[in-house]
């Protein structure tokens, strides 16, 4: 029992001191190598989208980014598709497929400069079942879900850009 004991404690000092030498570093957290991400992405002001899906990713990314800085812009172009993806006979259940696409640019706020650009999307399905107020809820709902999912994917690729950039 007791060399069982000190074969486990001599495979975790092991691990340690392997995992010690890897480099992890936090994305969000501050160091001498890089600027604070965090305090960059709240440097990032995101412009006014005209539809809805795009006010929804907006918002999403307000929230996350805790956006309303100055120094940065970012620029959106959403689109939307909505697609039957399954119909059963004789049932009224379908089963749709909602998209978000985004292409993004980040400039900076004063000199217009590109910073970075990409783009991304997210998928979601929903169920309708022919009752017309249960069907549009599921379709916001969707739509809620995807512009989430895809306000988290650029907060991430945004957070990669600022934490991997030269100073």
């Amino acid at each position: 029992m007791r060399q069982l004991n000190l074969t486990r404690r001599g495979l975790l000092a092991v691990a340690a001191m392997a995992l010690a030498g890897c480099g992890y570093r936090p994305l969000y957290g501050k160091t001498d190598a890089n600027a604070n991400v965090a305090a960059e992405l709240s440097e990032i002001a995101v412009a006014e989208q005209g539809e809805r899906a795009g006010q929804l990713v907006r918002n999403e990314l307000i929230s996350t980014l805790g956006a309303g800085g100055s120094r940065y812009l970012l620029k959106l172009d959403v689109t939307e598709k909505t697609q039957a993806v399954s119909s059963v006979a004789k049932s009224v259940v379908d089963r749709h497929r909602y998209r978000l696409n985004v292409s993004y640019l980040l400039v900076a706020a004063g000199s217009g400069e590109e910073m970075a650009s990409g783009k991304s999307f997210s998928n979601v399905s929903y169920d309708t079942v022919q009752e017309p107020v249960a069907d549009l809820q599921a379709a916001e709902n969707a739509r809620e879900r995807a512009a989430r999912e895809l306000a988290q994917d650029l907060k991430i690729r945004l957070s990669a850009f600022f934490a991997t950039r030269p100073s």
